[in-house]
């Protein structure tokens, strides 16, 4: 119970990768919002509640400061602090430079950069009242490791995160706010299992560990950097791939 009585907002988790988050969380003893735009989180609140832990679900545009303010508002009035923000929300249609749109490009910034901004200014008060607080951003190998065709606009929006995490994180060190990034690889969602069956087995052998990663891989280290077993790392991005860029 690492977390226990602290309290998280997760967002994009609905399903996948932040969904695993708020599992994660809350079974160290995390209060946890599940902040998304479909009605994915409630079901995610269910099982939580299954599990002896307390959830919230809260509808969030992330792209809207509206609507990220009002979920800083909705969370402290229901639990009164804000301890933990991972910035997970994010959106990844593949389109190759030639056929990619203004408004292409402007949406997945929108929510993957942007929104990582939204987020952060919206919780920030209550924090650096707090005078503590962790900030957990889910990059991307994409951008902020290696380059990925027909992704310009996502490698784009991921390279911005983890340039925005290192800034945020030196000035609000002396808030005792820590602002951490995580760069996963491939991992196993539904998005993912949409390539197919063959390209899956593909990127399995391919990979130096001979897997695909798991949504628990990344909440793992979302709990590690949240809790106080980090509180000497700040304006870091860990890589979880399995070893795919070291190759």
């Amino acid at each position: 119970m690492r977390l226990n009585d602290m309290v998280a907002i997760v967002t994009g988790a609905g399903q996948g990768i932040g969904k695993g988050i708020a599992l994660a969380l809350a079974k160290e003893g995390c209060k946890v919002v599940i902040s998304d735009i479909t009605d994915k989180a409630n079901e995610v609140v269910e099982e939580i509640g299954s599990l002896g832990s307390e959830a919230m679900a809260i509808k969030c545009d992330v792209s809207k400061f509206e609507d990220a303010e009002d979920m800083a508002k909705t969370t402290l009035e229901k639990f009164g602090k804000i301890d933990i923000l991972v910035n997970n929300a994010g959106i990844y249609p593949f389109k190759s430079l030639l056929e990619m749109r203004e408004e292409d490009w402007d949406k997945v910034i929108n929510i993957n950069l942007k929104g990582v901004f939204n987020c952060t200014k919206a919780v920030l008060p209550k924090m650096v009242e707090q005078k503590s607080g962790s900030i957990v951003n889910i990059a991307s190998i994409a951008g902020a490791v290696i380059g990925y065709s027909n992704l310009a606009h996502y490698s784009a929006s991921k390279g911005g995160v983890l340039g925005f995490t290192r800034a945020a994180a030196l000035e609000l060190a002396p808030n005792g706010i820590r602002v951490n990034a995580i760069a996963p690889g491939a991992i196993l969602t539904p998005g993912t299992q949409s390539v197919g069956e063959d390209t899956l087995k593909q990127m399995e052998q391919s990979n130096p560990l001979k897997r695909i990663g798991r949504p628990e891989d990344i909440a793992n280290l979302v709990v590690f950097l949240a809790s106080n077993e980090s509180s000497y790392i700040t304006g870091q991005l860990i890589v979880s791939d399995g070893g795919n860029t070291i190759q």
